[in-house]
């Protein structure tokens, strides 16, 4: 039995161990004794419903090891948080969908996994719940773990303030605090009582933009002439399955008009096999990517000379970060779309966009998602210097909003949830 687990509160003979692992001669900050050689565990819940909230909770997980060692995980997430020792209640994989339409046949299986996160929840005990993005599933876990009494930080804020400026006030029951990746949103939450922590935006730590063309190139045998294209359709289900079709069109029909294109496709768990079957019908023939090194390899090759078709989404501040010139691309289901229209309250879909206040880069939604479209606006891209430069020019301003008042996002958001524990 794991004792670590299956006892989250009482001290465990493991902290302090190999997953809990202190540098040489360093102390654990604000840990109190339980004797010689000993940590008291302090048990964390979280929870994160699809890739980019699994890459914020594993950053967050060894941030927070850093400070204090003895910390232990117990909740849902994804494989970059396993990386960290993290063992999730069930797969992560069965939360990523996304639009009304893709959700309601699902609704009886998300219920039925709420209901197991919520008893787990109540079982274990823990110090603080983390619910992280995905507020579709994520923030029906708040409001079941508020209601037995446990506190709750939510880590990144649910973009209420686009199209539901009235949920607000159902957050401001769910939630303790929020912490918000995007500056404009403290004001927005603090003014509903919401207490929110800037923490900056985890693209900047990411490393997208410190890949290394030479070695992309060599590793896959480009010739100097080749470009490449990045293609990135999301990593959910519902988002691939409509615009795989429509990317591999715009492909075929740009690559007849620009010459030694080379798509290059990074993959992403929840959707790894949809794509590579999708993918394996289009012409040039892409490479497919696993590993993140080689993902932001080919970003940097692609910075170059090539450009990026990518889905509306955390996706696209990376490539930005990157320095890629792209165009972005989404669809939704039709009736969804009909009733996201009449509430939204953006100018902009695209978080380069929003950020910018500015349209930096094209955006082709819904019916105007098209692949003649899509390709006419990468052509330019990838024909004219102009648009390339105008495009830089605002991702340059876009990051510089990103940063925290201190720090790195990931240590940020680390110490905004120490102090919440060190409330009690």
């Amino acid at each position: 039995m794991d004792l670590c687990r299956s006892r989250p509160r009482a001290h465990c003979p493991r902290a302090g161990g190999r997953r809990g692992a202190q540098p040489p001669g360093l102390a654990a900050p604000g840990l109190p004794r339980a004797g010689r050689g000993a940590l008291r565990v302090t048990l964390l819940y979280l929870v994160a419903g699809e890739a980019s909230g699994d890459m914020l909770g594993a950053r967050l997980m060894a941030a927070l090891r850093r400070r204090r060692p003895g910390l232990t995980f117990a909740g849902v997430g994804g494989e970059r948080m396993a990386e960290q020792g993290f063992h999730s209640l069930f797969p992560m994989r069965e939360l990523a969908l996304m639009g009304l339409l893709e959700v309601l046949p699902n609704l009886r299986r998300l219920a039925r996994r709420l209901d197991e996160t919520a008893s787990d929840i109540a079982a274990r005990r823990p110090a603080l719940v983390v619910t992280i993005d995905s507020p579709g599933f994520t923030l029906r876990v708040a409001k079941r773990a508020k209601a037995q009494g446990f506190r709750v930080a939510h880590y990144v804020a649910p973009q209420v303030w686009a199209w539901r400026p009235g949920r607000v006030r159902r957050i401001a029951r769910e939630v303790d605090r929020i912490l918000a990746l995007l500056p404009f949103e403290a004001p927005f939450f603090e003014r509903a009582g919401i207490p929110v922590s800037f923490v900056g935006h985890s693209i900047l730590e990411s490393g997208a933009d410190r890949g290394e063309a030479a070695r992309f190139r060599a590793a896959h045998g480009l010739r100097p002439e080749e470009r490449v294209l990045l293609v990135m359709p999301g990593s959910r289900r519902s988002e691939v399955g409509r615009l795989l079709p429509v990317f591999g069109e715009a492909l075929a029909r740009l690559s007849a008009r620009v010459p030694n294109l080379r798509p290059v496709v990074p993959l992403a768990g929840p959707v790894e096999e949809a794509v590579r079957e999708a993918a394996a019908r289009w012409h040039p023939a892409p490479i497919l990517l696993r590993g993140v090194v080689e993902k932001y390899d080919a970003y940097a090759a692609a910075r170059e000379n090539g450009a990026g078709l990518i889905k509306s989404g955390t996706s696209s501040l990376e490539v930005a970060l990157a320095g890629v010139p792209m165009v972005v691309g989404y669809r939704v289901n039709p009736l969804t779309a009909a009733i996201v229209r009449r509430l939204i309250k953006v100018r902009f879909v695209s978080i380069v966009n929003l950020l910018a206040d500015a349209p930096v880069i094209p955006e082709f939604l819904q019916e105007r998602c098209t692949p003649a479209l899509l390709a006419e606006a990468l052509e330019e891209l990838l024909t004219r210097p102009g648009p390339v430069a105008t495009q830089r020019a605002g991702f340059e301003r876009v990051m510089n909003r990103l940063r925290p008042p201190q720090g790195l996002p990931s240590e940020a958001a680390a110490e905004a949830v120490l102090a919440m524990l060190d409330e009690g």
